[in-house]
């Protein structure tokens, strides 16, 4: 069992998860600190000092000033402000993947064009052999098409 172990952690793939999970964790980490250190305080000032952090809603019924005035009354709380910023976080990360995906991939070799195998019959507009010179479905003869 430790052999069958051992021969699955060691697998390429499995190691090369392993890198993409600790990269994307640290990604992870700075794209979150893009948002909350730098693009939400500019969209805060953009939308006349809106703070982020303290939009929500108190359940409760009562008005507080801050989520920490809310939370530290035991009122349960809509939280959408922070919301916000996790949707942000998420489309500034998706972006990121899709651009580098779509760079890797310009690096990819494209497949050779397959040479075709099969031509139409002109008559029944069947898929048949490039060699046929006889339409097996309508039986016509084929003159050279080519």
């Amino acid at each position: 069992m430790w052999k069958e172990f051992k021969e699955f952690a060691t697998k390429g793939n499995i190691i090369d998860l392993s890198i993409g999970v600790i990269i994307g964790g640290a990604f992870s980490k700075i794209v979150t600190s893009l948002v909350n250190d730098i693009i939400m305080p500019i969209l805060s000032l953009l939308t006349g000092s809106i703070d982020f952090s303290n939009l929500f809603i108190s359940l409760d019924g009562k008005k507080y000033k801050t989520l920490a005035e809310a939370t530290e009354n035991g009122a349960a709380t809509l939280n959408y402000g922070a919301f916000i910023t996790v949707l942000i976080d998420f489309f500034i990360i998706a972006f990121s993947i899709f651009f580098v995906i779509k760079q890797i991939n310009k690096f990819k070799p494209k497949p050779a064009p397959v040479e075709p195998t099969t031509k139409e019959c002109p008559y029944c507009i069947s898929k048949i052999s490039l060699k046929a010179t006889r339409c097996p479905h309508c039986t016509s003869i084929l003159e050279d098409l080519d």
